[in-house]
């Protein structure tokens, strides 16, 4: 059974959440705040957290910063802000999605089983104990410069040290990877990663290249491997 956090502070909508996912087959613990939020996620294995923005302790922004370089599962940001510039800064922190209050809740479940079900996808089979090299013998393996990725594998490793990705920005760098020295504009990419049924703007490919960059490159400021063609899109060079 997939285990949930709900980190709420109104204990009303947070046990009507709980509720549903229960209905939905998941186990879903709460946290009331997000020190407790924290202290629950570094005491338990969660294969996804829903994280309200507002709250007390810790924010969802502030929470999200502070795990996301440690925790692989999808983070869904809940929010009663409708500005895009608070959402694309969550999504800067490494969150994969967000939902704004007030939602219909089978619309928030609906979100969950989406993210579930993509993380267990791309994660599917990939525990191994194998070194990078080792993997790669089996595994589709993409080498560029100093970057190595095991498609399948779901791993990125940059000098030969694996650096944790999140859903979303894995697949734009494996797809990026996939068609190099060609230019794809941002509407290429939203498309191609993020769909037509995504609530959101190409303003996030934007947010999600700068971590990627900030990850694989040695200067993020000067990219080796993604350029910025402005007014066109992206490239990855190889």
């Amino acid at each position: 059974m997939k285990r949930i956090l709900i980190a709420e502070d109104d204990a009303e909508i947070a046990v009507i959440e709980k509720d549903y996912l229960s209905i939905n087959g998941f186990e879903a613990d709460i946290a009331a705040d997000g020190i407790v939020a924290l202290e629950m996620i570094q005491a338990n294995q969660y294969d996804l957290l829903l994280l309200d923005v507002m709250m007390p302790g810790k924010s969802g922004f502030e929470l999200c910063r502070e795990i996301r370089d440690t925790v692989s599962a999808p983070i869904l940001l809940v929010t009663a802000k409708t500005d895009s510039v608070d959402k694309i800064r969550g999504l800067g922190f490494g969150a994969d999605d967000y939902i704004t209050k007030p939602f219909e809740i089978l619309e928030l479940v609906a979100r969950v089983k989406s993210h579930l079900a993509r993380y267990e996808r791309l994660t599917n089979g990939t525990k191994t104990e194998e070194t990078p090299e080792q993997e790669g013998d089996k595994e589709d393996k993409i080498v560029a410069g100093d970057l190595m990725i095991l498609a399948q594998a779901y791993k990125v490793f940059v000098r030969g040290d694996e650096i944790k990705f999140t859903n979303r920005e894995f697949e734009l760098l494996l797809f990026l990877v996939k068609n190099p020295n060609i230019v794809l504009s941002k509407n290429t990419l939203f498309e191609e990663i993020w769909g037509h049924d995504y609530i959101g703007d190409t303003a996030t490919v934007t947010v999600h290249i700068n971590r990627i960059r900030e990850k694989i490159e040695a200067d993020s400021r000067n990219p080796q491997y993604i350029d910025t063609v402005w007014g066109a899109g992206y490239r990855f060079n190889k």
